[in-house]
């Protein structure tokens, strides 16, 4: 984990920048400040609210690029392997519109090479010991992606269900994805990452058959967090399912 976000912070000062802009974000980091009993001198908390403005300063920049260029972004969010890559390259077969990805991941380009060689425009971010992207990663992402060109943008955050969901990267928009072989008590015990969505999707509805997991009681989970989050079952062998994903996009498109 980093040490700077607060999940193991003591009392570090450096200018790792981070934050969230919405009051969601601001909650969650209300919440670390006060359950992380590390997190209990002033000058700690300085520190970190510090770095939340910063990142909360940077998050609107890169949102003002979107908007210059009217590009939809999209933040990623799930734990490792729920199928974030293999969703953006599966929807490249049916999208009807031009998108690009910010890649974040600890080391390697494997994500980005992925899907490069599905015609996707991809810029890799290798985040170190980073257990998330910051809007200053991200910023940087973005001079490498042709946003003039493009209508959609997704950040595909490092995988993680605790971290990302408390930094504003400045997308539009926050997706999580959650898996069936995850185990079904994932929704209740990442609150934080739950509440910040905007659209759940449940992904690989395919395996049902084969894991004890009640998806109708985690749909209703999802919904005492947040009441009016969208929620979408996902498989990559059911076309109709990735295809209601584009339509959901193309919605929130049209609504900006």
């Amino acid at each position: 984990m980093c040490t700077d976000c607060g999940c193991s912070i003591t009392d570090h000062h450096h200018d790792h920048d981070h934050s969230h802009g919405d009051s969601a974000s601001h909650q969650a980091a209300h919440d670390t400040l006060h359950h992380n009993p590390q997190l209990n001198d002033s000058k700690t908390i300085s520190v970190i609210k510090k770095i939340l403005d910063k990142n909360d300063h940077e998050a609107a920049h890169n949102r003002a690029h979107f908007d210059k260029n009217k590009v939809l972004g999209i933040n990623l969010m799930s734990s490792p392997g729920s199928g974030k890559t293999t969703l953006l390259e599966h929807m490249s077969d049916i999208a009807d519109f031009k998108y690009g990805v910010v890649e974040g991941d600890l080391e390697t380009n494997r994500d980005a090479d992925r899907l490069i060689a599905k015609d996707i425009k991809a810029v890799q971010i290798q985040t170190g010991s980073a257990c998330h992207l910051d809007a200053f990663m991200v910023h940087k992402g973005l001079h490498d992606m042709p946003l003039d060109d493009l209508d959609v943008c997704f950040v595909e955050n490092v995988g993680n269900l605790v971290c990302p969901a408390s930094y504003d990267v400045g997308t539009h928009l926050n997706v999580v994805l959650v898996s069936i072989p995850e185990g079904e008590d994932k929704i209740a015990k990442y609150p934080v990452m739950f509440r910040a969505a905007d659209l759940i999707l449940f992904t690989k509805t395919d395996l049902l058959p084969y894991f004890e997991y009640d998806i109708e009681k985690e749909k209703e989970t999802a919904r005492k967090l947040k009441p009016n989050v969208d929620i979408l079952e996902v498989s990559t062998k059911d076309e109709d399912s990735i295809k209601a994903v584009v339509d959901w996009i193309n919605f929130k498109r049209k609504m900006r």
